[in-house]
């Protein structure tokens, strides 16, 4: 049943701010190694940690932007081309 919502979650969220959730799951996974590796002055964990949580939440703000400004864009397109441009 938790998958299924998941998956519903994630194909259809209101909006589409679905869509950019594994990604933000990502970067908070990068965001734990980081601080894991930090508490044991591992440096190979913080690095790792660091890129996940950059990749993270770099990919969270382009499928934010492909899935919901798109969308937001071309609406307003068509309501300027319906108005005559002014």
């Amino acid at each position: 049943m938790v998958r299924r919502t998941l998956t519903k979650i994630v194909s259809e969220g209101e909006e589409g701010h679905g869509a950019p959730l594994p990604a933000a799951l990502l970067g908070g996974v990068g965001a734990v190694l980081l601080g894991i590796g930090a508490a044991n002055d591992t440096d190979v964990l913080t690095i790792v940690g660091g890129v996940v949580l950059a990749v993270g939440l770099l990919a969270m703000q382009i499928l934010n932007h492909i899935t919901v400004d798109y969308e937001i864009y071309g609406r307003l397109n068509d309501i300027e081309k319906g108005s005559g441009g002014n």
